[in-house]
């Protein structure tokens, strides 16, 4: 019976030993990891002077692929169907169509080349310029144009719906309902105005600032709280199912209730400064100032359930709430696998009104707020494209919904 119980002992403490963030093989340490980004089962890189490296194996390996690549400090990536986006340091946008093999400039139009976040909505790439605004290709990055306002210090995007948050270095949070034409302020609530990061969950819209930790915002932006991280620098947020995980100065952070609470998750992590996060498959990945990247299994997370009883089984659109509505409506869908998300809105003659790319979502149930500004009453009709990050799977619905003003 002792000898059984010093089994246990052991491996008791094996598996607490092994609970921890473990860095990736080769990977690109010396290299400060300004941003991360996932196509199917292969996981980007961005760095600030070696360029992309990309890995196809879960972190195993890392080669670099900068072919094409004439700048190779890259600042942000978005992700457009198969097609990838960097953003650089001085060289404007890189777009790849083949996992990074080959890059080719798109920057024609774009005045401002230090561009520090992207982020796409339907056919639309917005680009967030250093000192430069906001600029807007609706043909794939050949062309660009400043929209709005000449926005300074733009660091991050968020799609909720068919709205575009962004984040700034200097005044808030700005948000744009017309793919950029115009911008409105809301920073009501804020006590800093250096918003860093973004993320949205459900309804549930959260700012990370640099020095006031993170902001919440259940109501579309008209109002703000600060939910905890008080004192922290907030450089990215990462969302698997309910769980908001913020990758800060002081490592990585977890909430499971929205801000509430939040644990620090930083075991085995030896450089805490985490500029970039990403969920890729199982587990969750954190780029660092020195250290290159690591990976942690969700499973070994608090409050993150890989349990598949708790996931959806099957894809589904389900009908908005309220419905008729004024002015705006709930509609919820969920995604039994990886899956790029399409959702579009025609009127009752067929025409295309609004269209939002959800991107790339984990397995799990979500929903997004549609808002009728600029329409008027009648009938509508809402359309779900979804298919699987390894092109196996994919879903198509279309439901009905009646707008009263």
């Amino acid at each position: 019976m002792k000898k059984a119980f010093s089994v246990l002992v052991v491996l008791f403490i094996s598996f607490q030993l092994n609970a921890q963030w473990v860095p990736t093989a080769n990977n690109p340490n010396g290299e400060y990891v300004y941003c991360l980004a996932v196509i199917g089962t292969n996981i980007f890189v961005g760095t600030n002077g070696g360029g992309v490296y990309l890995s196809n194996n879960n972190g195993a390996s890392w080669a670099q692929v900068n072919n094409g690549l004439t700048n190779y400090a890259i600042l942000s990536f978005t992700v457009k169907g198969d097609t990838i986006f960097a953003g650089t340091e001085g060289g404007g946008v890189y777009f790849s169509t083949n996992n990074g093999a080959n890059w080719a400039g798109v920057s024609n139009g774009l005045t401002n080349k230090y561009v520090y976040a992207l982020t796409v909505n339907g056919n639309n790439i917005f680009a967030g310029t250093y000192f430069g605004g906001v600029f807007l290709s609706t043909n794939n990055g050949t062309n660009w144009a400043q929209v709005g306002l000449p926005l300074n210090y733009i660091y991050s995007f968020v799609l909720s719906g068919s709205d575009i948050f962004t984040g700034t270095g200097d005044g808030g949070v700005y948000l744009t309902a017309n793919n950029g034409t115009n911008w409105v302020q809301v920073k009501n609530g804020f006590t800093n105005l250096y918003v860093r990061s973004l993320a949205v969950n459900g309804i549930n819209l959260f700012a990370g600032t640099f020095g006031s930790g993170v902001y919440l915002s259940n109501n579309n932006g008209t109002n703000w709280t600060p939910v905890g991280l008080s004192g922290s620098y907030v450089y990215s947020f990462a969302v698997y199912g309910k769980n908001l995980f913020a990758g800060t100065y002081n490592g990585v952070f977890l909430s499971t209730n929205n801000g509430t609470n939040w644990s620090k998750v930083n075991t085995g992590l030896t450089d805490t400064l985490v500029r970039s996060l990403v969920v890729s498959g199982s587990n969750l990945f954190a780029g660092t100032f020195e250290a290159g990247v690591w990976r942690r299994p969700l499973s070994e997370l608090t409050g993150v359930s890989t349990d598949v009883e708790v996931l959806p089984k099957a894809y589904t659109l389900f009908q908005n709430f309220p419905n008729p509505f004024n002015p705006s409506t709930v509609i919820k869908y969920a995604v039994p696998f990886e899956s790029n998300v399409n959702i579009r809105f025609n009127n009752s003659l067929g025409q295309i009104v609004r269209e939002v790319s959800e991107g790339n979502r984990q397995p799990g149930n979500y929903e997004i707020n549609f808002n009728s500004s600029g329409l008027a009453s009648g009938i509508y009709f809402y359309a779900i494209k979804a298919v699987s990050s390894d092109g196996k799977n994919d879903f198509s619905a279309i439901k009905k919904m009646i707008l009263l003003k």
